[in-house]
């Protein structure tokens, strides 16, 4: 399959949609950690504004269980650079906010490529 945009969850479509040592280029726009929600706004039939809205996603990161296991997969990968840049970064910032996303970040890297 060539240019196929996928929406979703990275880890998720990597896991559930794309062939093992198939992927050439991955873009991500990453989250901020700007502690906000985001909304979608939608317009009135007209084209005028309108209240109604849906919450798109909250870019809020948190050490949580999904954090501790992520982390633990990048220690199973079999990466070894990744795992000791982890464990590094994990002993030094400790189980904390900033720390959260970064194993979600390296295992979307680790995905192998052909």
């Amino acid at each position: 399959m060539t240019n196929h945009l996928y929406y979703g969850d990275n880890l998720r479509v990597l896991r559930d949609s794309i062939r093992d040592e198939s992927v050439d280029l991955i873009y991500l726009d990453p989250p901020f950690n700007s502690n906000a929600s985001y909304n979608v706004l939608f317009k009135g039939p007209q084209g005028n504004e309108s209240a109604a809205q849906i919450e798109a996603f909250d870019d809020t990161w948190h050490w949580t269980d999904t954090a501790e296991e992520a982390f633990g997969e990048v220690l199973r990968s079999g990466n070894g650079n990744a795992s000791e840049m982890l464990r590094a970064m994990r002993s030094f910032l400790g189980e904390n906010d900033m720390m959260a996303l970064q194993p979600l970040n390296l295992l979307t890297a680790s995905k192998p490529s052909v």
